[in-house]
C-alpha cells in the first residue's frame, strides 16, 4: 500500500497485470520526452510513445520497454495501459542489432520501392529497445518482475 513517500504504479497490458506495487518514482518515455513522476504529482493523461518505463523504491528499481500505451497520472495513482510491454532482461539484443541496421539499410537505399515510415518505425523500436537494455544493466537494483 502507498504511504506519503510513495504512490501505487499498476502497468497492465491487453493481456495481463504486469506490475502493481508502491513506488517513489516512475520515469516513462511519453509522446513529449521523458516524464519523472513523484508521489503528489498534478493529474495528467498522456500517450507513451516507445520507450522505457522505470520504477524505483527504496528496495529496487524495474525496467521495462513499452511499445506505446497510456499514461494516466493521479495523485497517489499511476496507471500505465501499455500496447505490448517487455521486461528489460527479455529483450534480444543481438535481435533489436539487426532490425535496426536492416531498417537502416532500406534508409539507404534511397532506389528501393521501400515504406520508409516503417522502416523509421523499426529504427526507433530497435533503438529503444537497446537503450532500455543499457538502462537496465547500468544499475544494482531488481530489473523487471
Amino acid at each position: 500500500m502507498a504511504n506519503k513517500n510513495t504512490m501505487q504504479l499498476n502497468i497492465v497490458s491487453l493481456e495481463e497485470d504486469i506490475f502493481s506495487d508502491a513506488v517513489e518514482m516512475v520515469v516513462v518515455t511519453a509522446t513529449l520526452g521523458e516524464i519523472g513522476i513523484m508521489p503528489g504529482h498534478l493529474p495528467l493523461l498522456t500517450m507513451i510513445r516507445p520507450g522505457q518505463i522505470r520504477a524505483m523504491s527504496g528496495d529496487g528499481y524495474w525496467v521495462y520497454y513499452v511499445t506505446g500505451g497510456i499514461l494516466e497520472v493521479q495523485p497517489d495513482t499511476v496507471t500505465i495501459l501499455a500496447d505490448t510491454i517487455v521486461r528489460a532482461e527479455d529483450l534480444d539484443e543481438a535481435a533489436a542489432i539487426a532490425a535496426r541496421r536492416g531498417a537502416q539499410g532500406v534508409l539507404a537505399n534511397k532506389k528501393a520501392n521501400s515504406d520508409f515510415a516503417e522502416a523509421l518505425a523499426q529504427i526507433a523500436h530497435a533503438t529503444a529497445q537497446l537503450r532500455t537494455i543499457q538502462l537496465s544493466r547500468r544499475g544494482n537494483g531488481k530489473v523487471g518482475r
